[in-house]
């Protein structure tokens, strides 16, 4: 398959190879790995091994080195742990070896993503469906249990005042999208309100720690033989912040009781997933952190996703995004603050 299809020009990543001791001769069997990604991800063998390099998107962003880097260091600093994550093989820090991008390697994982759809095993067992949200629930509470600092992170994100910056830092994002030609502002009920329930009720104290940032099944991958989550991926948005958002992104992305979904996707699809209580209930038997406030992170999961997802509607009218999943997004934006305000008003 030739360099331009792949995005990726692997003659170029065989000499840094090989300088590194990383096999000797061409690079094989090389395809394009897709999914929800818009980085570019190549797997291929090289003496006997597989790789998958994974790289920014094929016209990069003023950040995408940057958050490449970043998610190095992130996928290192996890090899100690019990977190399921891809195994980092080797970075390459230099964008002049490609031309422009960075990139880095990684083991291959043997699984599979739900949100493209389920083998038979999964499709046809209500009980491994129900596991595999469990499941989830258990590799996010690994995930929070690391100490940030033990395993090198201490320096990777921004902690303190987390909580106390993120409505008018999401308000701030809204309230960019004017940027945009032909947007007529955000038509969605219930921004003031929740903004101002959020900002009231904010837990007064929390623990930091390793936060993904974009926890939804669509970003794990399971096994082939069972429920079990194998690998988390796509860490483009991981910092140093309050994991319960995580939780709270979790929640607020799952199936709900009444059937909806955020997204679509094809284990959301099928019948007999645990319930929103059934993962809070899984994750709090696997934590130490106080979840009394687990509410107010589910509302800020919802606030939060629908400003950022709001941004394709804008870029949309700008006819910088496709006009149908603009309209969509947004739909989903309005369905996801009338949960947030469904949350505020139900009895806790």
């Amino acid at each position: 398959m030739d360099a331009q299809r792949l995005d990726v020009n692997l003659e170029a990543v065989a000499d840094w190879m090989s300088e590194r001791g990383l096999g000797e001769g061409p690079v094989d069997e090389a395809v394009p790995v897709t999914g929800g990604t818009q980085n570019v991800m190549v797997r291929f063998s090289r003496s006997g091994r597989s790789y998958v390099l994974r790289r920014g998107p094929r016209h990069l962003r003023s950040r995408s080195n940057t958050v490449i880097l970043r998610e190095t260091r992130v996928l290192a600093a996890l090899a100690a742990t019990d977190v399921p994550h891809p195994r980092l093989i080797a970075t390459c820090d230099d964008p002049d070896v490609l031309g422009d991008a960075v990139f880095y390697l990684m083991d291959p994982v043997d699984g599979f993503n739900a949100g493209e759809g389920l083998p038979p095993l999964h499709a046809g067992d209500a009980e491994v469906r129900f596991q595999m949200g469990l499941s989830m629930a258990d590799a996010l509470a690994q995930l929070g249990a690391v100490d940030h600092v033990d395993v090198g992170l201490a320096d990777f994100g921004k902690p303190e005042g987390f909580l106390q910056r993120q409505v008018p830092r999401w308000i701030a994002e809204l309230e960019s999208y004017q940027q945009y030609d032909g947007y007529p502002g955000p038509q969605i009920p219930g921004v003031e309100q929740v903004a101002a329930w959020l900002e009231s009720h904010r837990p007064a104290t929390w623990k930091p720690g390793i936060m993904h940032g974009d926890y939804h099944a669509a970003n794990v991958m399971f096994s082939r033989t069972g429920p079990d989550v194998v690998a988390i991926v796509d860490w483009e948005m991981c910092t140093i912040g309050d994991p319960l958002l995580d939780l709270g992104w979790l929640l607020a992305t799952w199936r709900q009781s009444d059937g909806s979904s955020v997204f679509s996707h094809s284990l959301g699809g099928h019948s007999g997933l645990a319930s929103t209580d059934d993962l809070l209930h899984r994750y709090a038997a696997n934590t130490t952190r106080d979840l009394s406030h687990i509410t107010w992170y589910t509302v800020l999961a919802c606030f939060k996703l629908g400003i950022v997802i709001e941004g394709t509607l804008a870029r949309a009218c700008a006819g910088q995004a496709e006009k149908e999943v603009g309209d969509q997004l947004h739909a989903a934006t309005v369905h996801l603050f009338e949960r947030a305000v469904n949350l505020i008003d139900a009895p806790h």
